[in-house]
């Protein structure tokens, strides 16, 4: 069987079986090393009332939000992209 890429798409290394995680949108299980971890900060407060506190001097607090997705997923939506065999090759070299 042919395949596309040396590490088949994870980062495990010879770890052995990864533990599963549900992806974001569709809340398929994928392995955690193949999925896409996307980590943003989110505020309680909408951001015109954030901007106002803020200058009053205000201190607003965030918190960390991390997400999975699945590769078909992120494909989808935009946080990867799909590279000709000549882009993935030009990655490895750099490595």
């Amino acid at each position: 069987m042919a395949r596309k890429r040396k590490s088949r798409g994870r980062s495990k290394g010879s770890k052995g079986r990864q533990e599963t995680v549900p992806c974001s949108r569709c809340k398929r299980m994928v392995p955690r090393d193949k999925a896409k971890k996307v980590t943003r900060w989110v505020s309680y407060v909408d951001p015109y009332t954030r901007r106002l506190l803020e200058q009053a001097g205000a201190i607003i607090p965030k918190r960390k939000v991390v997400e999975y997705y699945c590769i078909s997923c992120a494909i989808h939506y935009g946080l990867v992209k799909i590279r000709s065999r000549d882009e993935r090759r030009l990655k490895e070299k750099m490595a």
